[in-house]
């Protein structure tokens, strides 16, 4: 079934009907095909396939023979069918569910509220060390019973816990013994999605939009549901919508009903609705001759519209915006600091417990020559003017989501105004699902880098945690734009960075290599030599695709698509937005000089890294383009002259990117056919393009080098 009606969604009780109509929520008996042939499948079921992990079933099987989950609100539904999906699927054999009856080896869940269980296994001074959204999973004996409990203080830390419980096992996991004390770091794990209200999506390489705007708010469609599973499996509790782009009709009454349909839907998951909203929707919508932030007809409008919203979903988040910023209207249209346009929507959302979330994605030439630099200098002149209801929304590098970048300089340097991380699972400059890209390990390295802004060891991770500097709101968003792709990302692999975004907004210190561990074994199987294979696959692919791409801090070697190599580019729109504006190259040499010497960029960084970046002998050389200009016979640590260390990265990569289609080979017949056969098929474009991006880009830069291609 495609999709049921508004009316019969809500008689169904609200999405916890697994059985009814969600087809990713559904018991599968696991079984091989014909002479033992791995069954096909499509990829729709993402992480959540629920397959039996293995000869450690039998012990699974000793162990849980019943579970009880006591309440009755739409969460608990859920709950009561993703348990009994999930174990049966894993297990092979039928979980009775109870509301009331315990009974040796069952699983139990539920809250104090609704557990008296929990009060008398004396869970309850640990569980207020949790908050409202984690859980424990604990083992323990009552009443010559042994049971497995999981208990949190809300239903949806219990959904939580139970999704933990169920990854445990789909991974093969040991559960005799547990003992799991778990809370999110963040408070804010968003989504966030840059679909249009004619379903297209800016950077979307799956598709056209999830969202059906021409049947809503009549007909919901499963994918709804499906797709708020897998968000609140790994833990992410918002999303906004619409891109950030902003299209102003999205505030109108006739959309805020569509997009109240959807908020009832994923309401049950854990999942708050958010909205970019654009600045200038006083204007476009509401008939206002300004937008001005200061003018008391704007603050009204905005107050009212908020009230309007509301009125439709009680529990929304609030708005994302991107002002002045490529074409964007904003405050300063009219004179106006960002701090006073945030302020306006903060304002008018505060009543209401919302949040503003302010892009700092904002590059105006006038600010400063050098575009990484803009950004920093504009937001830091305003910290501590902003409402604590809003939060600064910063991408994970200073210039636009680049295979590799030096971490933002904003990080550490905002004391008294909320920051959280923006990064990108879409791939728009990492390969658009074309191109075998695990962004675990770049994300991994972005967390772990020391913004040193309270003396050493101040991570990125910690400032996002509030650790560094004690901010009113943690959080980190992704751009994530799944489509109506059968496998929701166009790349099976795409997947994975999807999922590593949940697991690390969870908890931004969880290791890349264990998320990659767990996604494989979900995503296609336990089979331990298939697993390391598939993993180590992963780990190598983030560092291959920039050796055949933008080595040693070269970026922005692209065109309009952002996708082929296009180093030539020297016409835009504006400069900045060609690649000859970032690589400089000429007979003398390479690179951006971001040193004192040249655009001081490395000075918006704390020392000694402000240092370190300055001196090239010191400059780690993943960097070294990035912050300075290199003659080609510059030594390179290896040995080698800058020019043989570009043609030995770029061959390496293409090579590398060859290799990762040999090994995808020979899993062959250790994998269901049909994911085998369309991973292969990317790979085998990724393959011939790492090649036309080493030859090209060599060939144009052998043009100044005057040097011969190695």
């Amino acid at each position: 079934m495609d999709g049921i009606s508004r009316r019969q969604f809500i008689t169904r009780g609200l999405a916890g009907a697994a059985g009814l109509y969600v087809s990713g929520c559904v018991p599968v008996q696991w079984q091989a095909g014909p002479s033992g042939q791995i069954p096909d499948e499509d990829g729709y079921r993402l992480w959540l396939r629920y397959a039996p992990p293995g000869q450690i079933v039998k012990e699974y099987r000793q162990l849980v023979r019943q579970a009880c989950v006591q309440g009755r609100s739409p969460t608990f539904r859920v709950i009561r069918d993703e348990l009994a999906v999930g174990l049966f699927s894993i297990l092979g054999q039928q979980i009775p569910i109870s509301e009331d009856s315990i009974s040796d080896r069952s699983i139990i869940v539920g809250t104090p509220g609704s557990l008296d269980l929990i009060r008398r296994s004396n869970l309850e001074d640990e569980l207020r060390a949790v908050g409202n959204e984690g859980f424990l999973i604990r083992s323990i004996r009552l009443a010559d019973k042994d049971l497995t409990v999981i208990a949190a203080n809300t239903e949806i830390g219990v959904l939580y816990g139970v999704f933990h419980l169920l990854r445990l096992t789909q991974t093969g996991q040991r559960i005799r013994s547990l003992d799991i004390r778990e809370r999110p770091a963040l408070q804010l794990r968003l989504v966030n999605h840059w679909d249009n209200l004619n379903g297209t999506i800016e950077r979307g390489y799956a598709g056209r939009s999830l969202w059906q705007w021409q049947e809503l708010p009549e007909v919901l469609s499963q994918r709804y549901v499906d797709y708020a599973r897998a968000c609140a499996s790994i833990g992410i509790n918002g999303a906004v919508i619409n891109n950030v782009n902003a299209d102003p009709r999205i505030l109108t009454p006739t959309y805020l009903r569509k997009v109240a349909a959807l908020a009832d839907v994923w309401r049950p998951y854990g999942i708050r609705m958010y909205l970019s909203a654009n600045f200038a929707s006083p204007v476009r919508i509401g008939g206002l001759p300004v937008a001005d932030p200061l003018d008391p007809s704007v603050k009204d409008w905005w107050r009212a519209k908020a009230d309007e919203i509301y009125g439709l979903i009680p529990d929304f988040g609030g708005f994302l915006v991107k002002a002045d910023s490529e074409g964007q209207p904003g405050p300063k249209t009219y004179g106006r600091s960002h701090a006073e346009g945030a302020n306006l929507l903060a304002d008018a959302l505060a009543p209401h417990n919302g949040i503003v979330i302010w892009r700092a994605f904002v590059y105006d030439q006038d600010v400063d020559p050098d575009r990484v630099k803009r950004a920093y200098i504009e937001f830091t002149t305003l910290d501590g003017q902003f409402r604590p209801n809003v939060v600064i929304q910063v991408k994970n590098g200073p210039l636009d989501f680049q295979p590799r970048e030096p971490f933002h300089p904003l990080f550490g340097a905002m004391r008294q105004t909320s920051v959280m991380a923006e990064i990108q699972a879409t791939q728009e400059y990492t390969g658009q699902a074309k191109h075998l890209v695990y962004l675990g390990t770049m994300w991994e390295e972005f967390l772990r880098s020391d913004t040193y802004a309270k003396g050493p060891d101040s991570t990125v991770a910690k400032v996002l945690m509030g650790q560094v500097h004690p901010y009113q709101l943690t959080g980190m968003a992704c751009v994530v734009n799944p489509g109506t792709d059968t496998n929701w990302c166009g790349h099976h692999f795409s997947q994975a960075n999807w999922y590593a975004f949940g697991r690390l907004a969870w908890d931004p210190q969880i290791p890349a290599e264990r998320i990659a561990d767990e996604w494989v074994r979900m995503t296609f199987t336990n089979e331990g030599q298939v697993v390391s294979t598939i993993r180590q696959m992963m780990m190598d692919s983030h560092q291959i695709y920039v050796n055949y791409t933008m080595p040693l801090g070269l970026h922005h070697l692209i065109g309009g698509d952002h996708y082929a190599p296009m180093p030539w580019n020297d016409r835009a729109p504006r400069p900045d937005w060609t690649a000859t504006y970032y690589h400089q190259a000429s007979e003398e040499g390479i690179g951006f000089d971001r040193t004192r010497r040249g655009s001081g960029a490395v000075d918006q960084y704390f020392p000694p890294l402000c240092d370190i970046f300055d001196d090239i002998d010191r400059c780690p050389e993943e960097y070294l383009i990035w912050f300075h200009r290199c003659g080609w016979d510059h030594r390179m640590r290896s040995g080698r002259t800058l020019w043989e260390e570009l043609c030995a990265r770029y061959r390496l990569g293409a090579s590398q990117a060859a290799q990762l289609y040999k090994r995808w080979q020979g899993l062959a017949g250790r994998l269901d056919q049909r994911r085998h056969r369309e991973v292969a098929e990317r790979l085998a474009i990724q393959a011939a393009d790492a090649a036309k991006w080493a030859d090209q880009i060599l060939e144009y830069f052998g043009r100044f080098s005057n040097r011969p291609i190695g």
